[in-house]
């Protein structure tokens, strides 16, 4: 990393970055479903194969449409076509409830530290209209002078365009900004290719190769401070 004595602001990515189904997509999607009268379903199972339909996603545009090929190929082999798709308006509602989720044990004690060092703060996501609900029912909306949700400026990270909102309503260069998320190409490249700094938050075993990269986000404090 260079010039990490010139940030002015940090942008994060939300989900796998600052939170993450609790306690996972397909324990969730179990709950839910027996909630409804189908009890029984193996969340590891649906674990799998929402993991196998979001890798297999290409666009997605967050909307209701999209996500009910997400549902209906998780469900795939465990319900019916009918019974799923009338489960979507569960799950989506679900999702928005503080309860689907858990915040990562180092995200607010780093964002209060950033704070407290006169740091702005935003969220650059790849999300929809239940993000913005969903942080403040976390507690974390507090911390963020702005919020850049996907589907609200009508472009998706790595795209540039997204990027470009959140430092023009930051009021700061692309330079000034430090993005942090999970994903290498929504994420890294993403964030580089709009001119900002980036690092790539690795949760688990170290990534060889991977210079900028973080194993915990506290550990960003530590890049700030020496740099």
């Amino acid at each position: 990393m260079r010039g990490l004595d010139r940030i002015a602001a940090v942008s994060f990515d939300v989900g796998g970055t600052l939170i993450a189904p609790w306690p996972s997509v397909g324990h969730v999607y179990a709950a839910v479903a027996a909630a409804h009268g189908y009890g029984g379903l193996p969340p590891e199972t649906l674990d799998r194969q929402f993991a196998a339909a979001w890798q297999r996603r290409g666009a997605f545009d967050y909307s209701h449409a999209a996500w009910q090929w997400i549902v209906q190929e998780t469900f795939t082999g465990l319900l019916d076509r009918q019974a799923a798709a009338a489960l979507l308006e569960p799950l989506y509602r679900k999702f928005e409830q503080a309860d689907a989720w858990r915040i990562y044990d180092d995200v607010r004690p780093t964002l209060e530290a950033l704070r407290s060092r006169g740091f702005r703060l935003a969220v650059i996501s790849n999300w929809d209209e239940r993000l913005r609900p969903l942080l403040r029912n976390l507690g974390l909306a507090q911390f963020f002078d702005v919020i850049t949700v996907s589907i609200e400026v009508g472009v998706a990270k790595p795209a540039p365009g997204i990027f470009q909102r959140c430092i023009q309503a930051l009021g700061l260069p692309a330079a000034a900004v430090l993005h942090v998320g999970d994903d290498a190409t929504d994420d890294l490249h993403g964030a580089r290719q709009a001119g900002l700094q980036a690092l790539r938050i690795v949760r688990g075993p170290p990534a060889d190769g991977e210079p900028d990269s973080l194993r915990r986000l506290d550990q960003l404090l530590q890049r700030l401070e020496a740099s």
